[in-house]
């Protein structure tokens, strides 16, 4: 990892003059991939504004902090070198991430560096956490009555600890001015990519994106992950069966009703059951497995959206739209726009009029 030699912090707002120093906050049992993960992409951006003879003081310095300087081992036995200890880092920091992973308890209950990273939050252009980094951010009473989220595993505890914060589980990253949090691992790399795209624009980024063979750019309020694997399985094993059914099935009649019967239960009885088993709603339940079958659809297929509507169970174009801005965060077209495998499915689907209205 290369060090910065740059010291002075732009004023908000304003275009840096040298270097970006980008400096990660890691500590032992980190998760490695959210350290390694976010530095590549500022690192890879670096070298292609090198190679396309941008100026030098448009690229990014990247360094590791550690709690101590040296080795440490990560959660996967892994051992990575900080480049300095956070309090021997000194000024000029541009942008401050914090890792996660199974140390993240650990040094929760360290003072000293929460005092740290809030001393940083009044410096630093951009303060972002990495999936259970958030924690390390919330401690330091940084989060407070401000959206977050962080890796979905640790939703519950983290929603828990810190009920002043607003959460939001199934989001990849979210902006709260100039803190960043990030879900897990991966998502890291998105949200880098994000912040790249505000330095250098689109093109620079999709440019970066393209070298690690990385979407450009998930939106921050895509899913973390699809409706299969965000809800728990039933324990019971008739509404186990159920959940697999509608998954099969989601331009069924799923309403309340119509799902009691199948579970042979009054609708009121079924309602409180399947909502503490599977720790949501059916009407919730539905609607992600409505979500993810037209995500699919508009990522596979070049159909129409109104044929996308029906199949998917969604109904119409309006409440189609307003399902993905609650669920993904972007309209239906702008999401096939990013992710349609089938370009001329993504030219026709440019978004309707009602698209573009505030949800």
């Amino acid at each position: 990892m290369s060090k910065s030699t740059a010291r002075a912090k732009p004023p908000s707002g304003a275009t840096a003059s040298a270097t970006r120093r980008v400096a990660m906050l890691a500590y032992p049992d980190t998760q490695v991939l959210d350290v390694m993960g976010p530095l590549e992409v500022f690192s890879r951006t670096s070298r292609l504004l090198k190679d396309t003879g941008r100026r030098r003081d448009d690229s990014y310095a990247v360094e590791i902090l550690g709690v101590a300087r040296g080795m440490f081992r990560t959660s996967s036995g892994l051992r990575i070198h900080a480049d300095h200890r956070y309090d021997e880092a000194g000024s000029g920091i541009d942008t401050l991430l914090v890792a996660g992973g199974r140390g993240t308890d650990r040094y929760c209950r360290d003072a000293r560096l929460l005092a740290w990273i809030r001393r940083q939050s009044r410096s630093v252009r951009r303060l972002a956490s990495i999936c259970t980094g958030a924690f390390l951010l919330a401690e330091a009473g940084l989060l407070e009555g401000r959206r977050a989220t962080t890796h979905w595993a640790s939703c519950g505890e983290f929603a828990a600890r810190y009920p002043n914060v607003r959460l939001e589980p199934d989001t990849l990253y979210v902006r709260e001015g100039s803190l960043y949090t990030s879900a897990g691992v991966t998502a890291g790399m998105d949200l880098a990519l994000a912040m790249v795209e505000e330095d250098h624009g689109r093109e620079v980024a999709l440019a970066t994106a393209r070298q690690l063979v990385m979407y450009l750019c998930r939106p921050g309020g895509q899913s973390q992950f699809s409706a299969q694997l965000s809800v728990q399985l039933a324990e019971p094993e008739p509404l186990r069966d159920l959940q697999a059914w509608i998954v099969e099935h989601p331009r069924a009649d799923l309403s309340v009703p119509a799902l009691a019967r199948r579970a042979a239960m009054s609708p009121r009885n079924f309602a409180r059951v399947f909502t503490r088993e599977v720790g949501m709603t059916p009407a919730r339940f539905v609607t992600s497995v409505r979500v993810e079958a037209a995500r699919r659809l508009l990522e596979d297929t070049s159909q129409p959206l109104e044929t996308i509507c029906e199949a998917s169970g969604l109904g119409n174009l309006e409440s189609m739209r307003r399902a993905f801005l609650r669920r993904v965060g972007v309209a239906p077209g702008q999401y096939r726009q990013r992710f349609a495998r089938f370009p001329s499915a993504a030219r026709r689907s440019a978004p309707h009029y009602s698209e573009r209205r505030a949800p």
